[in-house]
């Protein structure tokens, strides 16, 4: 499973290097006229955005079973106390969580709020530069959470057998 957590990490992180940092680029380069490129472009952030609550999804549910699979042992006062490794292992599986559900939340907030803002200014003349910005910097914060969930879990703890 560790594998698997890894290539979808993987995917994830390069799925929205190529698109944003190539596929896109490219698009305005090569159309010419933002009125044409734009939509193609809108359409790659959606699929973005969509393929990052997936990606996430499994990665959360993979997390969440190495998490529970650290073994619990109780000391003779009856308090749950965790070995040093699978506090390690506990500890590592919440920290890259958060990183997964970060991610999550900045595509949901990308395609359900900023993305429909896009098309509201480019239809009413509104700020356009402005929502551009923030969904700018929505695809650089998911890039940095997929990053660093591909980072985490490339040097995750030692498991235990």
């Amino acid at each position: 499973m560790r594998r698997l957590a890894l290539f979808l990490a993987a995917l994830w992180w390069g799925g929205i290097s190529a698109l944003s940092f190539l596929a896109v680029p490219t698009l305005f380069a090569q159309l010419g006229s933002p009125a044409v490129a734009g939509p193609v472009a809108a359409q790659l952030f959606s699929f973005q955005s969509y393929a990052g609550l997936l990606l996430g999804f499994g990665l959360l549910l993979i997390l969440r079973r190495d998490r529970t699979r650290a073994r619990f042992r109780a000391p003779e006062d009856n308090t749950v106390d965790l070995a040093g490794a699978d506090l390690a292992r506990m500890q590592h599986s919440l920290g890259t969580m958060g990183f997964v559900l970060l991610g999550m939340l900045l595509a949901m907030v990308q395609e359900f709020g900023v993305a429909q803002k896009i098309v509201t200014a480019r239809a009413t003349g509104g700020d356009l530069g402005l929502w551009h910005s923030v969904g700018s910097l929505m695809v650089l914060g998911q890039w940095a959470c997929s990053g660093a969930v591909l980072w985490r879990l490339s040097r995750a703890p030692a498991v235990a057998a």
